[in-house]
């Protein structure tokens, strides 16, 4: 090999080792991109509208049901009387119960009285006072019970689902009402977690009722805390911007973000 060959050899292998770094910075970099949502991935969302507070009732006491003033759809406010049950039985146990508290409270009044003398022993007195004590929580515990004759509303809202009827007899545990608070409603979504990369609360974006067939303008309020590791999304939450009318929580739809900038 000449001298010249020799030379223009050398000068290729060092040109060579000079690219490997640069060529694998350029890879390294390229890896480091990370995806982001595609326009037909954000015009695609999934979502359905939810109440803010819903829950079902259920009854604490055995009894017949004597009230159910609200059917299936009727609105309520705070506090309402929702369901009530016959309390006749739990009534009577309350006056027996407080009855036999006067008399252990007498019993123990009295004794203090004697304890001024010297008539009645120590002893004598913490029984009588504990007699009292145990008398007095019989009292409350009838009292709960006839409480829990009356089933209130906790918050504003309308009627699901009645799931029982009138002269119907329940037991603890049974459930008696459904319900709903429908005056915020919220926007459920389920978004690919690559979105996380720009998504805000905030975030504008436009919500179209399968029922209603219109669009409305709703914002990002919450971001779930966790991705799914097994799908790859996180769950969002979002509110309209002016609570429409005719939209009922149940309603499925479509979310459409605007694409985000690269």
């Amino acid at each position: 090999m000449t001298f010249e060959s020799r030379h223009l050899l050398s000068g290729l292998i060092i040109a060579v080792w000079c690219l490997i770094p640069i060529s694998s910075a350029t890879v390294a970099a390229k890896s480091d991109v990370k995806p982001s949502s595609s326009a037909a991935e954000l015009s695609t969302i999934r979502g359905v509208v939810k109440a803010t507070a819903q829950a079902t009732l259920a009854s604490q006491v055995q009894g017949r049901i004597s009230q159910l003033p609200y059917k299936e759809g009727q609105r309520f406010k705070k506090g309402a009387l929702l369901v009530a049950l016959d309390c006749s039985k739990y009534e009577a146990e309350l006056a027996s119960a407080q009855a036999e508290y006067r008399g252990k409270k007498k019993t123990y009044e009295n004794n203090l009285r004697l304890s001024e003398h010297q008539a009645v022993g120590t002893l004598e007195i913490e029984i009588s006072n504990a007699d009292a004590d145990k008398a007095f929580a019989a009292v409350t515990a009838a009292e709960v019970n006839v409480n829990a004759c009356t089933v209130w509303a906790p918050f504003p809202g309308r009627v699901v689902k009645t799931i029982v009827n009138e002269h119907e007899n329940v037991f603890p545990n049974d459930q008696l009402i459904s319900l709903l608070d429908d005056s915020l409603l919220e926007i459920e979504l389920i978004l690919p977690s690559r979105s996380l990369a720009w998504l805000k609360v905030g975030t504008p974006f436009k919500y179209a009722v399968d029922e209603t067939g219109r669009r409305y303008a709703a914002v990002v309020q919450d971001i779930g805390a966790n991705v799914d590791p097994a799908s790859q999304t996180v769950k969002v939450k979002g509110r309209f911007r002016v609570q429409p009318d005719h939209v009922l929580a149940g309603m499925s739809g479509t979310a459409s973000f605007e694409e985000p900038l690269h």
